[in-house]
Formats: structure tokens, C-alpha cells, sequence
């Protein structure tokens, strides 16, 4: 019978497996208080979370899913709860490697999908889904605005040919 903290860490577990639809297993072997302090706080930066959990725990709070990645939940577990956008937080993961010490990825489970070290890693290497969309609406807006700029070519020459004869009658009758 799970003690009552157990079944308190169990219930917070859960609230944040529904919160999130991304997940990133790490292995926090190596890092400190402080370390994992500052990965913290850059992963907090794009609305995710880290935490650091106990592998039956974590079995028993995700029940159906823990058993899809019962082969990573071995050792010291870190596990990032991530929302929408899984790019940020492996960017985030990969940043925190690259600059402060490496931390392993065991696998991820994004968008009802398990992924590996490896495309985590790639997934790290892509635009997020902000700069995405952006370039998306650039890509779309830049013909709508050449068009505009074709059809308002001939009204502005029209305006500059007014404008010369305008002018030409105004010197004929000064002169």
C-alpha cells in the first residue's frame, strides 16, 4: 500500500501528464542542485517543466504509456513535460548540453509517438513551430504583395503621366 506521499507525488505525476502532450526522458547522471536549477529555468522559458521522478512512480501514474516506454525508465529518470511545441524543449535540452554539461536523452514520446536520442536531437536541429508558421505566412503574402504592387504600377503611372502634363501647362502658361 502506497504511502500517502507516494500517492500525493502519484497524483502530481498524473496532473502533469495530462498537461503535457510531449514528453522527453532524460538521465540526469552527473548534473547538481545548480545544474538542474538552470536546465530548469531554460525549459520553464517555453512553458515546460522539468522533473526528476522515481521510475515505479512514474509507471504507476502513467499506467498505459509507462508501459510503451518501460525500456527507458531505467536509472535516474529526469522527465521533461512539455506543451504544444516539441522543437523548444529539444532545443532547450540541446543548448543546456552544448553548454553547460551533456545530459542524456533516453527517448521522447511526441505527439503519440516514440522517439529515440537521435531524433531528438534532429528535432532540435528544426525552426520552431512560431518561425514555421511565420515563413509560412511570408511565403504566402509575398505574391499577394507583388500583385498589389502590378496592379498599382499602372494608377501610379497614370498619377506621374497627369502630373508631367500638370506641369507642362503650368510652365506653357508662366512662359
Amino acid at each position: 500500500m502506497p504511502t500517502a506521499k507516494k500517492e500525493a507525488a502519484i497524483a502530481e505525476l498524473q496532473r502533469k501528464l495530462s498537461g503535457s502532450t510531449n514528453l522527453f526522458l532524460t538521465d540526469y547522471t552527473g548534473l547538481t542542485v545548480e545544474q538542474i536549477t538552470r536546465l530548469r529555468g531554460e525549459l520553464r522559458k517555453d512553458g515546460s517543466s522539468y522533473s526528476v521522478v522515481k521510475n515505479t512512480l512514474f509507471s504507476i501514474a502513467a499506467a498505459d504509456l509507462a508501459k510503451k516506454l518501460e525500456q527507458y525508465l531505467a536509472g535516474p529518470t529526469g522527465v521533461v513535460f512539455a506543451g504544444e511545441d516539441p522543437v523548444a524543449p529539444a532545443k532547450a535540452l540541446k543548448t543546456f548540453s552544448d553548454d553547460v554539461k551533456a545530459i542524456g536523452i533516453k527517448a521522447a514520446y511526441i505527439e503519440g509517438r516514440i522517439v529515440d536520442a537521435k531524433e531528438v536531437l534532429v528535432l532540435a536541429s528544426l525552426p520552431s513551430k512560431l518561425e514555421l508558421m511565420a515563413k509560412l505566412v511570408g511565403s504566402l503574402a509575398s505574391p499577394m504583395r507583388g500583385l498589389v504592387t502590378v496592379l498599382s504600377g499602372n494608377q501610379s503611372g497614370l498619377v506621374r503621366v497627369l502630373n508631367a502634363i500638370r506641369e507642362q501647362k503650368a510652365a506653357a502658361t508662366n512662359a
